[in-house]
């Protein structure tokens, strides 16, 4: 269990205007996340230093600061756009 999340404006942004069914399914792996934050695939390249987890037909952007303990929540994409 991670000490303190965080969530990026544009992910706010994004998130605000899902669909109530996502919304759920991504919450759901919002708090899985927060239980466990290396669930997520490590991403490489560009965005090394983050991880994404699959919220059909969605990608959710995160990265987790093992030291200081925190969890940022940074994007939320559908997969095609990436």
């Amino acid at each position: 269990m991670v000490d303190t999340v965080k969530y990026d404006k544009n992910f706010k942004k994004i998130f605000k205007r899902l669909d109530k069914s996502i919304k759920e399914r991504a919450k759901k792996q919002i708090k899985k996340i927060i239980d466990d934050p290396k669930v997520g695939k490590p991403m490489r390249n560009v965005r090394k230093g983050t991880r994404e987890v699959y919220v059909k037909p969605y990608r959710l952007s995160y990265y987790f600061d093992e030291e200081n303990d925190l969890i940022i929540f940074l994007d939320f994409y559908h997969k095609d756009k990436q």
